[in-house]
């Protein structure tokens, strides 16, 4: 029973077999028991082995199959100072590390970017995708990220490589020079782009990220309806063709009030027209002429607008019978200077046949004045 008891008391068989989809460290429980010498360490395929004796990085082991002897642990003997003889027991720890793929983990932009395009101006626009991330430096990647933490996950590192994706995203997107409306065509380009950029400053964390994807670049919900319809009135064309067939294509419904109205216009029209062809006595003429309509009259010229100069200041400007007005209440008279657009320099009212009118019908001054 004392043996049995002394065999409890050291580990022989050392492996990891891990049943989760998250986890990226995993530490050995031991219990306090000893490692036996010669005892096997098994090594699966997407897996490291990383030995921590006495609080300092010791032997990192890859996939096979180990037996834990001198031979195989050379940092771990240098440490101790063991001999070739050592057979005793031993106490170190023990991390396991998944160095497979961890896929599908998210990023996106939590604020908009804000990018210069060529055609539209400053614009904000917003990126997200996904990406995979591996462990590539075990050793590394213990002293850096994981510490002491029995059981690491992907979940506790990918919050700051979503950082350092969204920073270099930023300033990728911002330098790029890619028209938005061509960003969509560039996904796969600015991806890869990104994740080299990233990749020097990922590998400190003993990372590396091998694939970084952009599924989406959108724009503010205002832009983009500003985009739809502008789409829709190229694809629509002749504005005023479309706005005529409209209103034909409405007409002709049967049973619609447009098409009603528009079945009696043409008949009164049609009524109209044979009346005034058949003639006094009801003889069509050989060649009916079609009536002409008389050209709309010319639009009426703008009215100008006349600046007044007194004792070296200006008002204005006044309109032709605003300045009537003012020859009434004895503001403005002939010698008064006045100027208008298109006028070379400042002239006395009454020497301008259209304000020297004004004088000719201006009423009288008021009894007792």
């Amino acid at each position: 029973m004392v043996f049995d008891f002394l065999k409890g008391q050291f580990i022989d068989v050392i492996a990891w077999t891990d049943d989760t989809r998250d986890t990226m460290v995993w530490r050995f429980e031991r219990h306090g028991n000893e490692i036996k010498y010669g005892a096997k360490l098994t090594v699966r395929e997407g897996q490291a082995a990383v030995f921590i004796h006495e609080g300092q990085l010791a032997d990192v082991f890859g996939p096979g199959l180990y037996m834990l002897e001198t031979n195989n642990m050379p940092v771990m003997t240098s440490l101790q100072n063991w001999d070739h003889g050592f057979q005793s027991p031993f106490k170190s720890e023990i991390y396991f590390i998944n160095t497979t793929r961890f896929n599908d983990l998210k990023w996106g932009t939590k604020n908009p970017i804000m990018t210069r395009d060529p055609e539209f101006g400053p614009v904000r626009i917003r990126a997200f995708g996904t990406y995979s991330m591996r462990v590539t430096d075990p050793a590394r990647f213990m002293t850096e990220i994981v510490g002491t933490d029995g059981e690491f996950t992907a979940d506790e590192i990918s919050y700051q490589i979503r950082n350092v994706i969204l920073q270099e995203m930023s300033r990728a997107l911002a330098a790029s020079q890619i028209p938005v409306l061509d960003m969509a065509a560039n996904t796969a380009d600015l991806g890869k782009l990104v994740a080299t950029a990233i990749n020097p400053q990922i590998a400190e964390y003993g990372l590396s990220l091998p694939e970084l994807y952009i599924e989406n670049i959108s724009l503010p919900e205002a832009v983009e309806a500003a985009m739809d319809k502008r789409t829709s009135m190229g694809v629509v064309g002749d504005l005023d063709r479309y706005m005529k067939f409209n209103a034909a294509e409405s007409m002709s419904q049967p049973g619609s009030a447009a098409g009603a109205a528009m079945g009696a216009g043409m008949g009164a029209g049609i009524g109209m027209g044979m009346a005034q062809s058949m003639g006094p006595w009801g003889a069509v003429p050989a060649q009916a002429q079609p009536a002409q309509m008389p050209p709309p009259p010319p639009p009426p010229a703008p009215e100008k607008l006349w600046h007044t100069a007194k004792n070296g200041t200006t008002a204005g400007p006044f309109s032709r019978s605003h300045l009537g007005r003012m020859i009434t209440e004895g503001s403005f008279a002939r010698d008064t200077l006045v100027w208008t657009a298109g006028q070379d320099g400042w002239t006395a009212a009454g020497e301008i046949s259209e304000l020297a009118q004004l004088f000719t019908v201006a009423p009288p001054p008021p009894p007792g004045a």
